[in-house]
């Protein structure tokens, strides 16, 4: 299907698929074009990095979370100076997040696949768990079918009154054995449900970090394809983006500016901008390193804000050169640091994704970082054989599940009732009215004060006539209740609540049902083609 069907795909995102050069200006190479990912490899190649040191503090990181074989294997090829990345990324949400989380990861990996073999170069995926976003209630939930199709949350418990802390600082209590036991109530019994409970409690028990945790699933998911996860969080690699941090700091607010600038300048072409910052702040948070909070950095007459707490300048430039752990980039210096880590060619984005990194051309150079391409990621629903034939069977479009009224099913059924039918109706109407308006023409000649009289006839026949037709269409849904069963099937799949499948149902749910068959297909078979949404069955 074209991503442009879905009301939820801004201009942005659809001209990026289709009509790349209208916002050329704002991102540094077609994704379509080969010769662009030539250019990305030469530009990161000639980067100066420290790649021995990243690879060993992914190797550190990779040693605590036990990761496979394969995805170690990955990580010690960024050593090799000629080795690059495409890297994507996402919050550590409860048991692996959303669908759309997998197709990310998949994605990055497929591409790799790709550059190495069109390329001749080494190339890896990596997974950045953006562990240092403190926003609790976005993470500690994760939603999952149950036998019915509703969809049900399980979740861990708020953080009422919690300083904001990135959730890399969250340890798991004992509240994670009672939410494990949970979903292990609500998912639906299949051959594969043992397996992937037993997968959950090892990445999931108390006393692991929420990140952590988080990383331990995707390896286990995705490890064995050579999926390289890299917690954000971990100090032992601030030193290698400690630059980064004191030129924000030394240059406060022009980060800023230029992500306005470009924001701006989407608009007046009719965009939109995804990130407004206030002028005084800053694109850098400073962590508490007693109660592990993250609050924003302001300036102000010279001199920074954190909190109610001023610094000079120069005290905390020095700190962030000599204590980098300190500091945690926001979204808009997030991928320069990436960057800066990771000799990355392309960053797998979502649709909202694209908004702001397109805000960043002018940040990459104020950093002299190379910026990447962008690709946008694989976006599929996955429906059983059952709802696939229904929508086949019936030419009904995906989109037309959306709604959650049955406007869609009535206009179906309609569409069931005999031709003969629906033409004798419209007979009726058409003698109803071509005989009354006559009589109403004429009844003045007999008596004037009738006329209204007969109008209020027609117009009772008129309704009454609807109603019979309406009553029609109610006996049509009686006699055919096992395509309203299709039709209610077919929607709570693919639309659970009116949301997008893949935005909304814990891919964990997917391979409950499906097992590893799921990213097996996905892996094999899943297209790359930009603008495209794929209905998958397995």
């Amino acid at each position: 299907m074209d991503v442009r069907r879905f009301p939820w795909i801004r201009r942005l995102a659809a001209d990026y698929a289709y009509d790349f050069r209208a916002v050329a200006p704002f991102f540094s190479g077609d994704p379509a074009d080969r010769a662009a990912w030539a250019d990305a490899i030469a530009r990161t190649q000639a980067y100066d990095r420290r790649p021995d040191e990243l690879a060993a503090v992914i190797a550190a990181q990779q040693e605590r979370r036990q990761a496979p074989a394969r995805a170690r294997e990955a990580g010690q090829l960024l050593a090799d100076r000629r080795t690059v990345a495409v890297v994507t990324g996402q919050q550590a949400g409860l048991f692996g997040g959303p669908l759309f989380t997998l197709l990310k990861a998949l994605t990055a990996l497929k591409l790799a696949e790709q550059v190495s073999r069109d390329h001749q170069v080494p190339a890896v995926a990596v997974f950045w768990i953006d562990a240092e976003d403190h926003d609790w209630e976005e993470v500690r939930s994760c939603t999952v079918f149950d036998e019915t199709l509703t969809p049900r949350a399980v979740s861990l418990p708020a953080r009422p009154g919690a300083e904001p802390a990135p959730v890399a600082t969250v340890r798991l209590d004992d509240s994670i054995v009672d939410v494990l036991s949970e979903i292990a109530r609500i998912l639906p019994p299949t051959e594969f449900r043992t397996s992937i409970l037993a997968g959950l409690r090892r990445a999931y028990t108390p006393g692991v970090g929420m990140a952590e945790a988080f990383g331990r699933w995707m390896e286990q998911v995705l490890g064995e394809r050579g999926l390289v996860v890299f917690d954000s969080s971990d100090p032992a690699s601030k030193p290698l983006v400690g630059e980064v941090f004191a030129r924000e700091l030394s240059m406060p607010g022009q980060t800023v500016k230029l992500a306005a600038l470009a924001g701006s300048d989407l608009t007046a072409r009719g965009y939109h901008a995804q990130v407004h910052a206030q002028d005084d702040s800053l694109a850098l948070f400073h962590l508490n390193q007693d109660d592990g909070s993250r609050r924003a950095i302001r300036q102000q007459d010279g001199r920074f804000l954190v909190g109610d707490q001023q610094y000079p300048a120069a005290a905390l430039v020095t700190q962030a050169t000599e204590r980098p752990a300190g500091f945690s980039p926001n979204v808009l210096l997030r991928p320069i640091v990436q960057d800066t880590l990771f000799p990355t060619i392309c960053y797998v984005a979502g649709p909202n994704e694209l908004a702001y990194l397109g805000q960043l051309r002018g940040v990459y150079a104020h950093f002299g970082v190379p910026m990447p391409l962008f690709y946008p990621r694989a976006t599929a629903t996955i429906l059983d054989s059952a709802a696939l034939r229904f929508l086949t069977k019936y030419k009904l479009s995906l989109e037309a599940l959306q709604a959650q009224d049955e406007a869609a099913l009535n206009e179906l059924l309609k569409t069931q009732i005999p031709p003969v039918v629906d033409e004798a109706f419209t007979e009726a109407a058409q003698a109803i009215d071509g005989q009354m308006t006559r009589l109403i023409e004429i009844m003045p000649a007999l008596d004037p004060t009738l006329e209204g009289a007969a109008r209020s006839t027609l117009e009772r026949m008129q309704r009454d006539l609807q109603t019979l037709h309406g009553k029609m269409i109610q006996a049509a849904k009686r006699r055919d209740e096992t395509l309203r069963r299709q039709f209610i099937h077919a929607r709570a799949l693919a639309f659970p609540g009116g949301h997008a499948q893949e935005r909304t149902i814990g891919f964990v749910s997917f391979l409950n049902q499906y097992g590893p068959v799921l990213v097996d297909r996905l892996d094999e078979e899943l297209p790359l083609d930009l603008g495209r949404h794929w209905i998958v069955t397995i």
